[in-house]
């Protein structure tokens, strides 16, 4: 088991308790994941806060990018797992975060991805001796507690900031608030917090808003009412059994996904604040409204090291990386969108020639074709990726570049350094390191 603890209220612990996280089980777990996700030519560009630039082709990457603490966390968890329960079966409820590559890399180790069907997991044939994996985004209830009378082994690899977020709406159940969700209904991490939202009673209720436009519908019916069953049926999915709009608005607590943008969150916040306000009063506002910032720290440090890139670098194109159900990453495609030509690419494989690049286009959700999307001659790029990817997708990512210039990566960097890390050495030393 995992070394996280569950807010008061969650679903109760498993019988079963492992410490997977022992310095002997870490160390080997450590040297894996390296293996697998290590890069050189990423960390040299971290620590140095560099850039690489030869033939006309400067690639530049986000100050803040790629794995969190809360991933790292939860792939190492994953990973010792497979050495700890070897002989057991090992199931995962899902994935274990947004990125296909790791995704891909946790089957090939024998860990089996339970997938839900009509928003159920099929937990019928596990067994005591089974283990499942809950993953980084947390699990419903629910489900938690079907695992608990299984009396299979658990890892609990959910986040610390989801938990955070569970905590803050376990307060507004306690106080009979409904908890206003700012994120995405059909989300792992918003239906796992949704359902710490309800009481076992029913007593308690939850809605969860999208964006701005359903904000403001809610915000108009909070001060006017409404059609309530125009309201039920645009909101269908996203708010808890029983829930009415006459009566469960006149005391409502803002949380949210924690991968959303913090800016849109805190303009959530505002809106609905200054409804509950013009509806009961500036008076009597405490008694009717709470809010808290439960948006990840990770979350919003990658959004601001972007929102700096690109208000400072010059570049001609940015380049997002990551899982395209990533919810954080999709935000970072969101950003650079705004500024400048941006391609949300889940591997350097979709950078098919200096013509065409194959991406993500999140309006009409499936991945399309763009040409001529790289300049000839000078040219500067500009990389970040969220919060679920490795660092070797993004060095695989800055070497397929190069290779459309003809430039060897590991000859722009300093020779001491490639002799430290490993590298082999160049023929000659490069001075096209900045």
């Amino acid at each position: 088991m995992s070394d996280a603890s569950q807010p008061n209220g969650a679903a109760p612990a498993p019988k079963k308790r492992i410490n997977l996280r022992t310095p002997e089980i870490m160390k080997l777990v450590q040297e894996q994941v390296e293996s697998h996700y290590r890069s050189p030519v990423v960390e040299y560009l971290r620590h140095t806060k560099s850039y690489l630039s030869a033939n006309g082709l400067t690639v530049k990457l986000a100050k803040a990018f790629g794995f969190c603490y809360g991933v790292e966390r939860a792939i190492n968890l994953a990973y010792a797992s497979a050495k700890y329960f070897k002989g057991h079966n090992i199931y995962l409820l899902g994935e274990i975060i947004h990125n296909p590559e790791v995704n891909d890399q946790l089957r090939e180790m024998g860990i089996k991805q339970l997938k839900e069907t009509r928003g159920v997991y099929d937990l019928d044939g596990l067994t005591e001796e089974d283990v499942v994996i809950v993953p980084a985004f947390g699990a419903e209830v629910k489900v938690l507690h079907r695992l608990k009378d299984i009396g299979c082994y658990q890892v609990d690899t959910t986040c610390g900031d989801v938990m955070s977020v569970w905590r803050r709406v376990h307060q507004y159940r306690k106080q009979g608030t409904t908890s206003i969700i700012h994120g995405k209904a059909w989300h792992e991490e918003t239906k796992a917090t949704v359902s710490q939202a309800i009481s076992e009673n029913g007593s308690t209720h939850y809605l969860v808003v999208f964006s701005l436009a359903e904000t403001d519908y809610v915000c108009d019916y909070i001060r006017k009412g409404g059609n309530k069953d125009e309201f039920l049926k645009k909101f269908e999915g996203a708010y808890s059994p029983g829930f009415d709009p006459d009566q469960h608005l006149v005391r409502v607590g803002i949380a949210n996904q924690t991968t959303m943008m913090k800016n849109e969150t805190e303009e959530v916040q505002h809106r609905f604040e200054k409804a509950m306000a013009d509806r009961f009063g500036r008076g009597n506002l405490d008694a009717h409204f709470s809010k808290a910032d439960t948006i990840c720290g990770a979350t919003q440090e990658r959004q601001d090291a972007l929102s700096e890139m690109l208000g400072q670098e010059k570049m001609n194109l940015l380049l997002v990386v990551g899982g395209y159900n990533s919810s954080n990453t999709s935000h970072l495609a969101e950003m650079g969108e705004a500024v400048l030509p941006t391609y949300f690419i889940k591997n350097s494989e979709k950078l098919i020639s200096p013509k065409e690049i194959s991406h993500y286009d999140q309006h009409r959700q499936q991945e399309i074709i763009t040409h001529d999307w790289l300049p000839e001659g000078k040219a500067v790029v500009g990389i970040t990726a969220g919060a679920s990817c490795p660092n070797n997708l993004l060095e695989e990512t800055i070497h397929r570049l190069y290779e459309f210039r003809d430039v060897e990566v590991e000859s722009l960097l300093p020779a001491d350094y490639r002799e430290i890390v490993g590298l082999a050495p160049m023929p000659g030393d490069s001075a096209g390191h900045n």
